[in-house]
């Protein structure tokens, strides 16, 4: 019996791994995170328990997967976008290895890469970026030290910023110094999904346009120069004379 970590993706039920959809198709246990993860993603499957995550705290979470593991039945969990991300499989995992549960991780498809694909844009662009920094807004939880969103801003390279929205005019007043007020700024409120929305601005203005839209949650922040860079050095790698082990 393996519990299965399965990254269900952003929204979309098509951006899900093969492995992941197969997996829940055939386990006869699923556990999903009712409030990310739309239903449309357990389409097909065969189990006969299926619980939604979100009405449950861990120790009823856990407990539904030492029931499954006591009938020798394999466990589907399914979490939105990436589990290694935001996905608090930590404190599943740390479980399960107390209690000597086989478990594996399904990758999924991240919230930043539905956005990107969204705004049409590679975070990553020679001569503008080539880190992106995935973190998210300390509100109720404090971050690490030395994590604090202006620490990071120093940087100046692509950000994706999580769990942010209802902060969204302290998260520009602490990335104005690093990035300046006419950086190019987008919010994405809930990528893939099919009422997905989506709003460009620079610093200056994007507070008055998300409060416009009335995003309130659900929502993610990316920011960087790759999202209006039209003047970049091109890679090496398909360059005209550039030799390499495929090209020689």
């Amino acid at each position: 019996m393996t519990v299965y970590f399965i990254g269900a993706g952003p929204g979309d039920p098509e951006l899900i791994t093969v492995k992941g959809q197969r997996l829940i198709r055939s386990c006869p246990v699923i556990i999903y995170a009712g409030s990310l993860v739309p239903v449309a993603v357990l389409e097909g499957h065969g189990a006969s328990q299926v619980v939604n995550s979100a009405e449950l705290h861990l120790e009823q979470i856990i407990a539904l997967m030492k029931s499954a593991h006591a009938q020798g039945q394999d466990v589907a969990r399914v979490h939105s976008g990436d589990p290694s991300l935001y996905g608090a499989i930590g404190e599943q995992i740390r479980c399960l290895r107390e209690l000597q549960i086989p478990f594996e991780i399904i990758p999924g498809v991240t919230a930043t890469a539905a956005c990107a694909a969204l705004l049409e844009t590679e975070l990553t662009l020679p001569d503008i970026a080539q880190s992106v920094i995935l973190t998210r807004y300390a509100d109720t939880s404090p971050m690490p030290v030395g994590e604090a969103l202006a620490d990071l801003a120093r940087h100046g390279t692509t950000m994706a910023i999580h769990l942010g929205i209802k902060n969204i005019g302290r998260i520009v007043e602490e990335l104005l110094p690093h990035y300046g007020v006419d950086c190019p700024i987008a919010v994405v409120h809930r990528a893939s999904w099919p009422d997905q929305d989506w709003v460009r601005g620079t610093l200056a203005d994007i507070e008055a346009k998300v409060q416009a839209k009335g995003f309130r949650r659900t929502a993610l922040i990316v920011v960087g120069r790759v999202l209006a860079a039209d003047s970049f050095a091109e890679s090496a790698l398909y360059r005209a004379g550039h030799a390499h082990l495929y090209r020689p």
